[in-house]
């Protein structure tokens, strides 16, 4: 697990007065369990004025929001741009958000919002073609042939070898989702293969996660054009979400999570390079969220 706070940052005193205005009916015990409490954030005090404000109206739709719009992916008109922290990613996003996944439920759009350069959404079943480029791009996905992301570079090397073989290779006559599948031997660990890839080898350049509840997952992980991915598993880790799936372990993140918690892991295993809350502002909205929801379950005596 990582532990995270809203008040450690190079904008000291601004950050700490943000984090006790948003924990102003907290009692320090609940403070002190908040698993969000180490992240290094901008300023939440946008979202604090927002919040007593009340809704507001998008910029686009004019729908009435609070905070943001979930369906145009901006902020509302009293949460301005300039205030909302941008996030740069070491590579591409896709989110590919299932037809029944309840659009103001979904933690997906924070992605979009807080690093816009780096993210699309596709609502399913319109996504793209990832044949040509399939020894770039992963899937984050638990399964029977799934890889954990230290040995990310290892496997796309892999893949290309099977991209780039003549049209007579037993391996192209193979059916793509045979092309996934783990070999048990190979002439190099995935510890030689990481070392060169940065400059030699493959290089990851797109990720794709999928937005749907566990139930609705089958229907977008079976389609064609997601066959022959290289898939990667998480580490396990607890969701903080406060829409947990029922019946289901606290291990099963939401989206923006996912996302958060592989690039985190990206860092460290593939780039080599310490993190120091880098991608932390991806939780911007999911943390200030995450304490107004505990705050009212404390007032009304659930917790």
């Amino acid at each position: 697990q990582l532990t995270m706070s809203l008040s450690s940052s190079t904008q000291g005193p601004k950050r700490s007065t943000v984090c006790l205005e948003s924990q102003e009916l907290q009692t320090p015990s609940s403070f002190q369990e908040n698993p969000l409490q180490q992240l290094q954030l901008a300023s939440q005090e946008v979202l604090e004025k927002a919040k007593k404000s009340g809704r507001s109206k998008c910029p686009r739709c004019s729908s009435s929001r609070m905070f943001y719009c979930y369906t145009c992916f901006v902020p509302v008109e009293t949460v301005p741009t300039k205030e909302i922290p941008t996030v740069k990613l070491p590579l591409k996003i896709d989110i590919i958000k299932h037809p029944n996944e309840t659009d103001g439920k979904s933690t997906a759009v924070h992605a979009k919002l807080l690093a816009p350069d780096d993210v699309t959404i596709y609502k399913y079943p319109c996504i793209p073609e990832y044949g040509e480029k399939r020894h770039e791009i992963a899937l984050i996905f638990p399964g029977p042939n799934s890889v954990s992301v230290k040995d990310i570079a290892f496997h796309l090397q892999k893949h290309t070898k099977k991209g780039v073989c003549n049209s007579d290779d037993d391996c192209c006559k193979e059916p793509v989702l045979k092309q996934a599948k783990i070999e048990p031997k190979e002439e190099k660990s995935p510890n030689e293969c990481i070392s060169g890839s940065r400059n030699e080898g493959p290089r990851l350049k797109k990720i794709i996660f999928i937005d749907s509840t566990w139930n609705q997952t089958n229907k977008i992980i079976t389609d064609e054009r997601l066959q022959g991915l290289l898939q990667i598993e998480l580490k396990t880790r607890k969701t903080c979400f406060w829409r947990h799936q029922k019946g289901k372990p606290d291990t099963y993140l939401s989206t923006i999570e996912a996302i958060y918690y592989f690039l985190v892991d990206y860092h460290q295993e593939i780039l080599k390079e310490t993190y120091k809350g880098q991608y932390d502002n991806l939780l911007f909205f999911f943390s200030f969220m995450y304490t107004l929801i505990k705050n009212a379950k404390c007032c009304a005596g659930k917790e």
